[in-house]
């Protein structure tokens, strides 16, 4: 045994190379089996989504790693329930198989935290301004009663995870069928079944009745009135007075036989108008102007005259229109450029993280052509098309600049300032979602349960404050706009924040904004918690921080906070 270690000895003594050569390889080795491990890992079961579902390879960051392993079980499959040759689909929707429709996109179930909250408890009993239950319905393959879209989840279907599907696409309604069909829709198209007919247990949730056979189980979505309503591809604006000069207001119309939604909203694509305005037999196209505005809401009852060609439709009459928005892109208020000589006088687009100030910066670019520019930079806003974010904020190039600084210093750089301000309770929370999800995605169940949530608050309350405190100390020329209000009526507001930059108001362009104003940063709502985030003690400290917001407002002579801050 000692001549062989010996020779061994001998030899990589007249040749150390060689030795150090096995080293490198035995570590080379070493390496590549750690990332071969690391591959197969990946593919693992908590990863199966970007193969095996639709949903699970686009949820991204906003699920957590358990949500997307319960995804990856059960791909997703959505589709059309209107006619087959329906040529133009929501743009998170996709052509799949035959006829079908598979998710693009706007995935993710966002209710798993519901069903745990709610798990043993009748869905029927449940009221908590998320949907109401409504009854037992009649459906039918040929005519369905919601005519949304649908899909089906023969394995975890479950009444909160229907209801969460609709509501976030804006449907009033969601029903459930065979204990593992949800089907949406804008209003029901049936008659009342017996309570007795849905009797089926959810495939997910034993503890609940998803429909029956050829029945529906409907539930009212109370959060949808935040959001658009749709039928189809197209999105339901209401009932309106008919416009004193029709033809000027609706340049493009024609007499339909046999006149339905589809038929118009078809028409009106084609011709690529954003409006379809149905008028009994008459279809009108258009987009929105200071003639017809859509400003002024008719109640729905004026308009409920059934469509000759469909029988559950309603389709106005000479006097009151049913307006409808097509999938047509309003290209008004889309062009977008620098300023063409740089300017030194330097307006802030400031706010506290969370309050909408990506949001502010998309409405105000395309209210005024020209780009926003920012005292960061973010790769992610640039490639979704805010330009100016490459620029250094004192270019001079952009019309404001969005900041978040604070600080006497930091301020007095500006020479004006729109100084955007967010319920803190919501900004907060958005804020929060945004550095564990990113921009429109969300913190994940462990980030609110652990200790990073009283950590965030107990550091970020108190700075809401100061950040609007300092601005209104400092600030030379402060314009407050309140993210509420401006949601509310966007139209006043934000033609009030293009007069504050100096520049002429279009009321073409504010219009063409109200049909695209939420742009690509606009987070899904309908995601909640099952439970308050704020302890006791966090909400005695934000409300006195909102007390005090209120004051320093007031002091200066500007309208305090919105009445929804204020404790109650």
């Amino acid at each position: 045994m000692a001549k062989p270690l010996l020779r061994i000895q001998r030899y990589f003594c007249r040749k150390p190379v060689r030795f150090f050569s096995l080293i490198l390889l035995y570590l080379t080795a070493g390496s590549l089996v750690f990332l071969h491990s690391g591959f197969v890992g990946d593919s693992g079961p908590g990863a199966r989504g970007g193969r095996d579902s639709v949903v699970a390879s686009e949820a991204g960051g906003r699920a957590s790693s358990s949500d997307t392993r319960g995804l990856g079980i059960m791909s997703r499959v959505f589709k059309e329930t209107r006619r087959s040759g329906r040529r133009f689909g929501p743009r998170w929707m996709r052509k799949s198989g035959q006829g079908g429709y598979k998710m693009a996109g706007r995935g993710g179930d966002y209710t798993s935290s519901w069903n745990r909250a709610l798990k043993g408890r009748n869905a029927k009993d449940v009221e908590d301004g998320r949907a109401k239950y409504i009854g037992c319905y009649v459906d039918d393959t040929q005519k369905r009663a919601l005519r949304g879209v649908s899909f089906f989840d023969y394995k975890k279907m479950t009444v909160f995870r229907c209801q969460d599907n609709c509501a976030e696409r804006g449907y009033m309604y969601a029903g459930l069928e065979f204990g593992a069909e949800c089907f949406c829709g804008h209003k029901i198209q049936a008659p009342n079944a017996s309570e007795s007919e849905c009797n089926m247990e959810c495939k997910g949730e034993r503890s609940n009745t998803c429909g029956g056979a050829n029945r529906l189980s409907i539930y009212r979505l109370e959060l949808s009135q935040e959001s658009a309503r749709r039928y189809g591809s197209a999105i339901f604006k209401g009932c309106f007075h008919r416009p004193d000069n029709v033809t000027a207001a609706l340049p493009f119309s024609a007499v339909i036989q046999n006149m339905s939604v589809d038929k118009c909203v078809d028409m009106c694509t084609e011709r690529e108008k954003s409006l379809a305005a149905l008028a009994g037999e008459q279809c009108y196209c258009g987009f929105p102007t200071p003639l017809f505005s859509l400003h002024e809401l008719e109640d729905e009852e004026m308009c409920l005259y059934r469509c000759p060609g469909e029988e559950f439709e309603s389709c106005g009459n000479d006097k009151f229109f049913v307006v409808y928005q097509t999938q047509v892109q309003d290209n008004r208020c889309m062009d977008r450029h620098f300023l063409s000589a740089r300017t030194k006088h330097l307006v802030a687009l400031a706010s506290f993280p969370g309050a909408g100030n990506t949001w502010a910066r998309h409405l105000i670019e395309l209210a005024t052509g020209f780009y926003t520019g920012s005292y960061y930079f973010d790769g992610s806003l640039y490639n979704k098309g805010f330009k100016g974010e490459r620029d250094h904020w004192r270019s001079g190039r952009t019309i404001c600049i969005k900041t978040h600084e604070s600080g006497k210093k930091e301020i007095e750089a500006f020479d004006s300032s729109i100084l955007m301000i967010r319920n803190p309770y919501k900004a907060l929370m958005a804020e929060f979602n945004r550095k564990y999800g990113g921009h429109i995605g969300f913190a994940s169940q462990a980030h609110w349960r652990g200790k990073e949530w009283p950590e965030f608050v107990k550091n970020y309350a108190p700075w809401w404050a100061s950040h609007t405190l300092d601005w209104l100390t400092y600030g030379k020329n402060v314009h407050v706009v309140h993210f509420e209000e401006l949601k509310r009526d966007l139209f006043s507001h934000l033609k009030a924040m293009v007069q504050f930059l100096g520049l002429k108001v279009s009321e073409d362009r504010l219009l063409c904004v109200e049909g695209q104003k939420d742009g690509n940063f606009k987070r899904s709502g309908l995601r909640k918690l099952e439970y308050d985030p704020y302890t006791a003690d966090m909400r005695v400290n934000i409300d006195e921080l909102i007390r005090t917001v209120d004051a320093a407002l007031k002091k200066r002579n500007m309208s305090g906070v919105p009445a929804e801050y204020m404790p109650r």
